[in-house]
């Protein structure tokens, strides 16, 4: 869903090194492993990730065509209200990513890094279009904001989130009021029960605390990775691995209603 400009691009790789020998240095170690089952996922989103952007081109270029009101795209008040109605968006689908299993199926593929890293952050699966998630940012056409507007917006939302998946950056002070930082992510990426479901914000965490879901990092050791699920090193598996289990379970229900849980029911 995000173009990567040359110039993020090699922020990101000086910032992924960086990391690196910080991790090293402070004994923290580096799973190599892992990123060789990162760079996998990767290239398999170079394909799908292609495919999802043509989907949503016709998705958000249909909704356009009947939007009875529209912003222009050349005001500036039209990119700064924007900006708080993708968020706002951004905000429902993240949590309904978690809280719905049909859109976990994928979303589950980003969480299952043992190590919080930089490089962790382009863990992401390959079945966006399937799960739906880009159904919440149609009403923000609807509303009148230019597909294109909210196009760029999502880009660096989610190029902003790249820089929030890391130990080494330490707390930011007042700006963790207003924005989301890795000490509001390092809690949201931790499979503690304490921190489970929270912090689902993308550049803001305004709305988790707005909706009860803030979660302060606090001193407690954090374990990474998905609770009860065993640690994927094949990048296929581990991007369908939660579509099968879903599989299965429809299979094995009895009713309508126990199928529709297995959808609906993270485990």
């Amino acid at each position: 869903m995000a173009h990567h400009s040359p110039l993020f691009l090699s922020i990101a790789a000086v910032a992924i090194l960086a990391e690196l020998v910080w991790r090293l240095r402070s004994g923290r170690g580096y799973d190599g492993r892992a990123a060789l089952t990162t760079a996998g996922l990767v290239a398999g989103n170079l394909v799908a990730g292609a495919l999802h952007a043509a989907v949503l081109a016709a998705a958000f270029t249909t909704v356009w065509a009947y939007a009875p009101h529209r912003f222009p795209a050349t005001e500036w008040q039209s990119w700064a209200i924007g900006f708080f109605a993708v968020e706002f968006a951004y905000y429902w689908f993240h949590r309904a990513s978690h809280e719905i299993r049909w859109m976990w199926a994928t979303h589950s593929v980003h969480h299952s890094a043992e190590q919080l890293t930089f490089l962790s952050s382009l863990r992401l699966g390959w079945t966006n279009t399937l799960s739906l998630g880009w159904l919440f940012y149609l009403p923000v056409i609807a509303l009148g904001f230019d597909p294109r507007v909210v196009a760029v917006l999502l880009a660096v939302n989610l190029n902003f989130q790249f820089f929030l998946h890391s130990e080494a950056v330490p707390r930011l002070g007042p700006l963790e009021w207003i924005f989301n930082t890795p000490h509001h992510h390092r809690a949201h990426h931790a499979s503690n029960p304490e921190f489970l479901d929270r912090n689902y914000g993308g550049m803001l965490i305004v709305w988790d605390r707005l909706f009860g879901t803030i979660a302060p990092e606090s001193d407690v050791e954090k374990r990474y990775g998905l609770v009860g699920k065993a640690r994927e090193a094949n990048p296929v598996k581990l991007a369908l691995r939660e579509w099968a289990g879903i599989a299965t379970d429809v299979a094995r229900a009895t009713s309508w209603r126990d199928r529709w849980t297995a959808m609906v029911r993270v485990k």
